[in-house]
């Protein structure tokens, strides 16, 4: 049985949408003696097979392929290279996000613009910048 933030790294969706499941009775669950839900492994093969069915660019497999959660798809809108390092810029909805990574990643990713691509982000620290003015 597993917890539901383990179904949810499992099935490769965020836990407040297992939660979702659950409350909506979606997701079928067993409850311990302490309340809390246990989800077994067989309700969620049918998660797993329709995620399957779905193309590539639309599946949830890449991610349960990867530990990080903070993965953002979009297309490759430019890529620069000088030397050891590559600048690539992803256009994800309305919004670009850049990345520098090396020319070798570059070619070994065989990456061209307009290529799908996954900006995958990790980190420890985030900066709050104020807009415009206020008050």
């Amino acid at each position: 049985m597993l917890t539901p933030r383990e179904a949810a790294r499992l099935i490769g969706v965020s836990y407040p949408t297992i939660k979702q499941w659950i409350l909506a009775g979606k997701l079928k669950t067993v409850r311990t003696p302490g309340g809390h839900h246990r989800v077994g492994e067989a309700s969620l093969k049918p998660f797993l097979a329709k995620d399957k069915k779905k193309p590539a660019a639309e599946s949830r497999e890449r991610y349960r392929r990867v530990s990080g959660r903070n993965q953002l798809a979009g297309k490759v809108v430019s890529i620069r290279v000088e030397g050891l390092l590559a600048e690539v810029v992803l256009s994800v909805g309305e919004a670009h996000i850049t990345a520098i990574i090396t020319s070798s990643a570059v070619r070994e990713l065989q990456l061209k613009k307009g290529d799908a691509a996954a900006a995958l982000i990790k980190s420890t620290d985030v900066m709050i910048e104020r807009l415009g003015e206020s008050f």
